[in-house]
């Protein structure tokens, strides 16, 4: 396929996916839009166009990374069968694979939260998916009899985050293990089998 058979990609989507990289690399604090616009090979004017603030910029790369990470969970969960509680601790596999990927950063909301400021939009957003993905976890631990289904999801939310924030410290494979296996000691004394 020659060059010129190669379809280009719409400009919105060509700054997205550069942000994308950059960001989870570096930190949206730690890339200016200079940048974006240098390595996506727009012009400033359609940057601007499609993302008048660079907070819009960073609220985009926030919805494609909350898509494709939460994603991912679902689909481990699903992976794991039918069983909320098999579900649960299933969802650690999306951890183990999220972990292996070259060029693995950690959470990108609990970097960007980091980085942040307290009440601006991106830190807002950076809550809101946190919000969303423990009551998912916590629609789970309810369906899979939980007597308290809010807590064992905190639980196991923070240990995704713990493992998540384990695989950047020392991209040991191991963490991963061993948050599976806490998870199911937590789902088993939570959940009583049917």
């Amino acid at each position: 396929m020659s060059h010129a058979d190669t379809p280009v990609q719409p400009a919105r989507e060509r700054i997205l996916d550069t942000a994308f990289r950059l960001f989870y690399a570096h930190g949206p604090r730690g890339v200016g839009v200079d940048t974006v616009i240098a390595e996506s090979g727009v012009a400033k004017a359609t940057l601007y166009k499609h993302f008048p603030r660079k907070d819009e910029l960073v609220l985009a790369y926030l919805d494609k990374v909350d898509q494709g990470w939460f994603g991912q969970l679902r689909a481990a969960a699903r992976d794991a069968g039918d069983d909320p509680r098999a579900q649960m601790v299933g969802m650690f596999d999306a951890l183990a694979s999220a972990a292996r990927r070259e060029g693995f950063h950690g959470c990108a909301f609990i970097n960007t939260a980091a980085e942040s400021e307290s009440g601006s939009d991106v830190h807002a957003r950076t809550v809101e998916h946190k919000r969303v993905v423990r009551a998912w976890v916590t629609d789970l631990a309810g369906r899979a009899g939980a007597a308290d289904p809010d807590l064992l999801a905190r639980q196991l939310t923070m240990l995704i985050d713990g493992g998540l924030a384990s695989g950047v410290l020392d991209a040991d494979p191991a963490a991963s293990v061993a948050a599976k296996a806490a998870a199911r000691s937590l789902v088993d004394a939570a959940c009583p089998p049917d």
